[in-house]
């Protein structure tokens, strides 16, 4: 074979292995749909932010971006999918303070909220109230459970995702008094407040309260977070009542285990920019709660941290898995 030909060959081998290797190479995230799985139905605040962020995400990235909202079973169902999403960063789920770092300890989930997700970030905390309706007899959170305690079984109550953090520390604030109260499942936040202001509950903590509280509506009692709510500041919480557990209600983003780091360092570009418009800041306004960004690192710390002291916190007041 002539040299001339040797070379004709390599250089026809090396344009192939080149073209193949182009063929091959993953587009630059992102490059098509992202998705936005959420755990509760439509109208709730998850949702809300959700939506926000979609909108931001898409004017930012160009490419569709869309919401999935898979609610039931206090948010694990959404989280279980998530689990088992390709860790591409094209599929990713909103993270709250029930499925992530409670939930687990109470049904049985398909996944390890320690191992099968990549935190990405933290946007906000959000306030969600013990509120009843505003004719309600109950002006205070003590009269309340002072009725609750003289009559068992008879208040009727409920929470935006069931098993979830504010179910846990009201559940246990009533046990703690002394209180048997009934417990009325919802699908999200915007059902029960359907349902308290229909009548069918006659409390709940939830953060879709704002619009109900402005018009006066609804009658916030306690608030289930460590914080005050700037709006209401003789609203006491959790904390200063000294219930036995007080828990932070936090948004923010997470996808399966396993994302590639540049990918995750694109997420977290998007989401340090979005927290800093005057747009989000008017969403954390709506919903009554504070910014409060983590990146990657702080808010997978954030989130396991949670998710070890409840699994200390929760034998302790005595309750136990369904």
């Amino acid at each position: 074979m002539s040299i001339s030909i040797v070379k004709t060959v390599m250089f026809i081998a090396s344009l192939w292995a080149f073209t193949t290797a182009q063929a091959q190479a993953p587009d630059k995230f992102p490059s098509k749909q992202v998705t936005i799985i959420v755990g509760f139905a439509p109208g709730g605040g998850g949702d809300i932010s959700s939506r926000w962020i979609a909108d931001f995400l898409r004017e930012r990235w160009k490419v569709p971006v869309l919401v999935d909202n898979k609610p039931g079973a206090g948010a694990t169902i959404a989280a279980g999918i998530l689990a088992r999403a390709k860790p591409d960063g094209y599929t990713v789920a909103l993270a709250t303070t029930s499925p992530f770092t409670v939930a687990p300890y109470f049904q049985t989930v398909s996944y390890d909220p320690s191992k099968d997700f990549t935190y990405l970030f933290q946007t906000l905390v959000s306030a969600q109230p013990l509120f009843v309706k505003s004719d309600s007899p109950h002006k205070t959170i003590e009269e309340l459970m002072s009725w609750a305690k003289s009559n068992p079984n008879k208040l009727f109550w409920s929470t935006a995702a069931t098993n979830g953090g504010t179910h846990i520390s009201t559940q246990a604030a009533f046990r703690a008094a002394g209180i048997q109260a009934t417990y009325v499942p919802y699908k999200g936040g915007a059902d029960a407040m359907n349902g308290l202001l229909g009548g069918q509950i006659q409390a709940l903590v939830a953060a879709e309260f704002p619009p109900h509280a402005a018009a006066g509506t609804i009658r916030l009692l306690a608030e289930s977070g460590p914080d005050k709510i700037p709006e209401y500041p003789r609203v006491p919480t959790y904390k200063e009542l000294n219930f036995p557990i007080s828990v932070p209600i936090f948004y923010g983003v997470a996808g399966p285990a396993g994302m590639p780091a540049e990918v995750i360092k694109e997420w977290n570009a998007a989401a340090a920019d979005m927290v800093k418009t005057p747009g989000f800041a008017d969403l954390v306004n709506k919903l009554k709660g504070s910014i409060a960004y983590q990146g990657h690192a702080e808010f997978t710390a954030s989130v396991t941290g949670v998710y070890r002291q409840m699994g200390r916190l929760i034998p302790e007041i005595g309750l136990k898995k369904d």
